[in-house]
């Protein structure tokens, strides 16, 4: 199952899947390429705007300061001439890096943009468990730090790389064109430079990779621990959690430290070399200037190409720590990207039969770890229409018979059909929109009730009123002041577990599924409420194939066939009139029940 991607198709993901980092960011910056080269062409200007100052400054003083053959006007009215002009090119310079920045800084957010829906439009169709191995923190930090650390990249490194290396370029051309001396005492210079460059860019590249996953670490346990804020209180486990932060903050803390540490070095070191280079150009072409073999205006613009020369240096390993963020934010988000699904669905069929909802199950085994089975060659069959309940200890194997009837896993072994068809070769986008899940646990969508029994399809009120009342959620509707349009859900009304649980039935009601899968949790409900409850589930099971994990003796004798499942395997099975008549696991599950039951709940919780 796919979700829109703006830009990036699923032709394109399978085109960028199997190239380099850098060639994978350059695909994804290729629909904005008329926008980027437009911002490298004013860079161009910029630079160019840049790199004539000193020259101008030359022309200065050796036409018009030191130079005393033309009249002192003459020599004012030139100085004056060449001000107006060097002012032009500033303003010049300064109107090209605006709309440079603005251009850049448009086409960067749109990018981020597109890449987080397609990032977000990717981990929904990953299958669940994915999730299961992989901390919500952990994906949050790759669709916000992560994302923000492309957007830097975006920004700041793919048309300053390019600035700054073409100006690096053109410096040492007219250095050379200048004075070929003194430009070669820069160039024994050079591999020191390139050396102390890919020393830092090892250290740099290990320390940033080290911070984002710890980072994600950090994200991950406050997520985890900020859910389970109740189970912590609880237990008083508060002085736990609260080391094992400051051990994780700690651990970041050190390795930002020692990032710190790699730029200490390297800045210093990139001084040093320009302080070194200035000297030299002080001291050989200063006696050049003695000896007149160089004129001064010459040495003043050669010490300004030489700041110009170094000044992309000092940038570069400045903007080193956005690059080094960036590419493993990068690296992190196309793996992600590359996460494939092992469940692939099948194509959607052109006319999909009308489900009858027969559920049948042939020798499946199956187990979250490969090592460790849950379930053991699991057969039986549920005819259309018909209501099964599945009884048993907890991890006995039944959630995951609803898991694998949803499709969220595949079994190791075996095979499960609906209408006689394998699942696996049918479309997961039908076969879901065809089976209704009531959980345990009911999500809410911060909006009205209306918005969470419909989900974003469109009914009638007179059909959406029916579902409302068989349903049994028509007392609370007309008992809040906005009826349907009451809020619920965060910012709005906080309703109780089992009004939630009527409201699942309602979503149920409203797609129609020709399987129900009814996971029971009445355990925290009022008298009251249980029997809204009881009431909704006769409304929901009729006329569908029902699976009910069942907890309550009313469910359970409402099933034509029960099977009490026992560490993964089916231990008996057959109607509630025959499993109490054989006096086995079942019998003694409901004695422990009844026994357990509050006195005055009638008929019931009675026995036949």
């Amino acid at each position: 199952m796919r979700y829109g991607y703006g830009y990036f198709e699923e032709e394109h993901l399978g085109q960028v899947a199997d190239t380099s980092l850098w060639q994978r960011i350059i695909i994804y910056s290729r629909p904005h390429w008329r926008k980027i080269a437009l911002a490298i062409g004013l860079s161009l200007i910029v630079i160019g705007a840049s790199l004539a100052l000193p020259y101008m400054v030359r022309l200065g003083i050796d036409r018009y300061v030191v130079n005393t053959e033309p009249a002192t006007q003459d020599r004012i009215a030139g100085l004056a001439r060449l001000a107006w002009l060097f002012v032009g090119v500033i303003a010049g310079g300064f109107v090209a890096n605006f709309y440079q920045v603005v251009i850049l800084e448009w086409t960067g957010q749109t990018i981020m943009h597109q890449m987080r829906q397609q990032l977000f439009g990717h981990m929904l169709g990953l299958d669940l468990a994915f999730f299961n191995n992989n901390p919500g923190g952990k994906l949050v930090t790759r669709l916000t730090n992560d994302i923000q650390n492309m957007y830097e990249m975006f920004t700041s490194v793919i048309v300053t790389l390019f600035n700054d290396f073409f100006q690096l370029a053109a410096i040492m051309a007219i250095l050379y064109w200048m004075n070929w001396r003194l430009a070669l005492i820069l160039s024994l210079l050079l591999p020191l430079i390139g050396v102390s460059i890919v020393w830092f860019s090892r250290l740099a590249r290990d320390a940033f990779r080290a911070i984002r996953t710890h980072l994600a670490r950090i994200n991950a346990f406050l997520q985890e621990s900020l859910s389970g804020i109740s189970v912590i209180q609880l237990f008083l486990r508060e002085r736990d959690t609260h080391k094992k932060f400051v051990e994780l903050s700690q651990v970041y803390l050190e390795k930002n430290l020692f990032q710190i540490k790699i730029f200490g070095i390297f800045m210093p070191a990139m001084e040093l070399f320009s302080a070194m280079a200035i000297g030299c150009i002080i001291w050989y072409g200063g006696g050049e200037v003695i000896r007149q073999h160089m004129t001064l205006g010459e040495l003043v613009a050669f010490l300004s190409y030489m700041r110009l020369f170094f000044q992309p240096i000092r940038e570069l390993s400045q903007k080193y720590s956005i690059v080094q963020s960036a590419m493993a934010s990068a690296e992190r988000i196309f793996q992600l990207l590359d996460t494939k699904g092992t469940m692939p669905s099948a194509a959607p069929e052109q006319e999909q039969p009308e489900m009858r909802g027969e559920v049948a199950f042939r020798h499946v085994r199956f187990g979250y770890a490969a090592d460790q089975p849950i379930l053991h060659d699991l057969s039986f069959q549920l005819a259309p229409g018909q209501t099964l309940a599945i009884v048993g200890a907890t991890g006995s194997g039944k959630s995951t018979i609803v898991n694998l009837v949803e499709r969220f896993y595949d079994p190791d072994s075996g095979t499960i059909l609906i209408d006689g068809r394998d699942i696996r070769s049918l479309n997961t986008e039908w076969l879901r929109q065809r089976i209704g899940l009531v959980m345990q646990d009911v999500f809410i969508v911060p909006g009205t009730i209306r918005e969470n029994v419909l989900l974003d399809q469109r009914m009638d009120e007179e059909r959406l009123a029916a579902i409302i009342d068989k349903s049994q959620l028509a007392a609370l509707v007309r008992q809040l002041p906005d009826g349907l349009e009451t809020r619920i859900g965060e910012g709005g009304l906080d309703l109780s577990s089992g009004q939630k649980q009527l409201l699942a039935f309602a979503r149920v009601l409203a797609r129609d599924p020709k399987i129900l899968i009814l996971d029971e949790a009445t355990s925290s409900v009022d008298s009251e409420t249980e029997m809204l409850i009881d009431r909704a589930i006769g409304s929901t099971l009729a006329n569908r194939t029902s699976i009910v994990i069942a907890h309550r003796l009313s469910t359970i004798r409402r099933a034509g066939y029960i099977l009490v499942m026992g560490k993964g395997r089916i231990v008996e099975e057959g109607s509630h009139e025959s499993l109490m008549a054989r006096g086995g696991i079942y019998r003694r599950l409901q004695d422990l029940q009844l026994l357990n039951m509050p006195e005055g709940n009638g008929e019931r919780n009675s026995l036949p």
